[in-house]
């Protein structure tokens, strides 16, 4: 099993590496888009603003390699925000493999944004992707903006408004959360997202 984690840049990715190699795995970095068409699962990462990372990802030749892509996709953090249609970071097109618009979390004097930190999730359809996750698990989130629930929307959490946690259409995947760091939830569901058929 070979996953390939697109390197468009970012913060996370040595980290979301080490965290399927843990699961015994083989993961490497590419920017280059036949390694990335050949892999047997693909996971964009990402850390940063939307706009910055497709601006990466037109600049690297990624965009059309990313949509066309047959074999499980997973984004993580800002990547599963980029499959969305459009975010207001930056008021972006993204990939335009799930339907939807990325918002910014609405803070209040006791809400504190970006969101940081461990929040539960709440499964609200019946997934592989989330064998072993139960209502009320935590993860470790990191973002000021969010997707919104819809009927690709697996799992939820909420800060200050509900936003989508988990997505899945077909074979493009996301989870807002950073699987990597959020312990024994994290690394079930990279183990499931290696399960998934192709």
């Amino acid at each position: 099993m070979e996953v390939v984690l697109i390197d468009a840049g970012g913060a996370n990715i040595g980290s979301v590496r080490y965290a399927f190699e843990r699961l015994g795995a083989s993961a490497r970095f590419s920017a280059d888009p036949a390694v990335i068409a050949a892999a047997d699962r693909v996971v964009l990462p990402g850390v940063g603003a939307a706009a910055a990372a497709m601006a990466r990802l037109h600049e690297l030749g990624l965009e059309s390699c990313v949509r066309d892509l047959c074999q499980p996709l997973l984004g993580v953090c800002l990547g599963m925000q980029l499959l969305f249609d459009s975010s207001e970071e930056g008021d972006v097109d993204c990939l335009g493999l799930l339907p939807g618009r990325v918002r910014k979390l609405q803070g209040s004097p006791t809400l504190r944004v970006p969101h940081m930190g461990w929040n539960t999730l709440e499964p609200v359809l019946d997934d592989a992707l989330l064998d072993g996750v139960s209502a009320g698990d935590s993860a470790y989130f990191v973002h000021g903006y969010a997707a919104p629930v819809t009927c690709d929307t697996l799992a939820t959490s909420t800060h200050g408004e509900t936003f989508a946690a988990v997505v899945r259409r077909g074979n493009r995947m996301g989870a807002q959360f950073h699987p990597e760091r959020s312990a024994t939830i994290g690394a079930r569901i990279l183990e499931n997202f290696l399960k998934v058929p192709a």
